[in-house]
């Protein structure tokens, strides 16, 4: 399907060309490694982000083990292909018995670390057949999931393959209690809060941002889809005294073009660096054009607006706002994320259903200091208190003497 779609798509076209010569690039890459290897396979930048703080942890106690990481998807390839910790990025090979045995001849990883929901049939069974000891990461099930559906016995089978699951929640846990061996469940929370509290330690500051903002009230939208432009238009257009940072989930010309379309007085953050002091003063709205700052960004709202929530694929993650004490907003389709189910139910994240439900969110928050720093508050205690799932899974690694030669 993806080289079909190829010469229409340029993310298929990344998918396609990214895995042509693929095994000989990784048999030339591994040709003279005597270094043992820990392989972590991510399906998406997102995936990535929440196994980051297990690999970290993992090479401080082992600084003698080389880090391999497989992406499935490009756009957490072409971010990430040159990220400092890792030795090597790839794209995972397409999951077939002679690519699975092939791809773990040349690695011959220590572990192997699936994140969250990866499951690849032969690479699994090829793992096990090798005993390898093999993890999932910040794992979550749904009912939904072909695992319990009635026809869903091949996908089953997939489970007795992992080593060891670190679940998310109790929910997960209990659908599969029944379905794996025992003592290989561990309910250990998401990596992501220890992910995201990295990350405000270190955070980046940006003169250039802090510039725009002056000591203006802040909504800062991150990662947002066209669906959350159209709820927001108004709202921006009307609310002349707030200022607005868009970050469009994808960076490209169509959809940059279309965000300064929507908003009032928007420029992008490139024009604006290198514009005028007087020119600047009439930009009421920042699109940022490009990637790797919306983390540290939300520092600097004074609400977070979460995109992804006007789609039918859900919201994206709240936690980056939620740690530096933002209250955070979103649209209905979140109930598939159990922190912002969390969230909302504490009062540290709001969710309206319409256009009109969000303006009415916003303006209240806006006008209301005692409740914007209230719920602030309350999303970076709940970030706080669930930390530590990367310490719960190196112990067990070290507990049981998995990278010990």
């Amino acid at each position: 399907m993806a080289k079909l779609l190829a010469p229409f798509n340029s993310k298929a076209a990344l998918w396609v060309n990214g895995r042509k010569g693929l095994m000989k690039r990784i048999e030339s890459a591994m040709q003279f490694n005597k270094q043992p290897i820990i392989w972590m396979h991510a399906a998406s930048l997102g995936e990535f982000e929440q196994g980051l703080p297990v690999v970290e942890s993992i090479k401080k106690q082992y600084p003698q083990h080389l880090l391999l990481v497989t992406f499935f998807s490009p756009s957490g390839y072409e971010v990430r292909k040159n990220h400092p910790l890792a030795d090597w990025v790839f794209y995972l090979p397409m999951d077939s018995p002679s690519n699975a045995a092939e791809f773990i001849d040349l690695v011959k990883p220590s572990i192997a670390l699936f994140i969250k929901y990866e499951f690849w049939h032969f690479y699994l069974a090829e793992l096990k057949k090798r005993q390898i000891p093999t993890l999932l990461i910040s794992g979550i099930f749904r009912p939904s999931q072909l695992f319990f559906k009635w026809y869903g016995a091949f996908y089953r089978k997939m489970l007795l393959n992992i080593t060891h699951f670190f679940l998310q929640d109790k929910g997960s846990a209990d659908l599969i209690k029944d379905l794996v061996f025992p003592n290989s469940i561990s309910i250990s929370g998401d990596t992501r809060f220890d992910r995201v509290l990295t990350i405000a330690a270190a955070r980046k500051q940006f003169p250039i941002i802090e510039q725009f903002c002056k000591n203006d009230p802040i909504i800062i939208a991150g990662s947002t889809w066209s669906d959350d432009d159209k709820v927001l238009q108004h709202f921006t257009k009307v609310h002349r005294n707030a200022k607005f940072i868009i970050a469009p989930h994808h960076i490209n010309d169509e959809r940059l073009a279309e965000c300064l379309q929507r908003y009032p007085s928007a420029v992008l953050l490139s024009e604006y660096a290198s514009s005028t002091e007087k020119q600047q003063t009439n930009y009421q709205t920042l699109i940022i054009d490009n990637v790797g700052m919306l983390s540290s960004l939300y520092y600097y709202a004074t609400i977070a607006f979460i995109g992804g929530g006007f789609t039918n694929e859900g919201i994206h993650n709240i936690l980056e706002a939620a740690v530096f004490g933002k209250p955070v907003v979103f649209g209905p389709v979140y109930e598939k994320y159990l922190e912002a189910v969390e969230m909302v139910e504490i009062g540290a994240a709001f969710s309206a259903e319409t256009a009109l439900e969000m303006e009415a969110l916003l303006d209240e928050l806006l006008n209301e200091k005692a409740k914007r720093n209230r719920s602030g508050q309350l999303g970076a205690n709940y970030v706080s208190s669930n930390a530590g799932a990367s310490d719960k899974i190196l112990d067990y690694i070290q507990a049981n003497l998995l990278l010990t030669n």
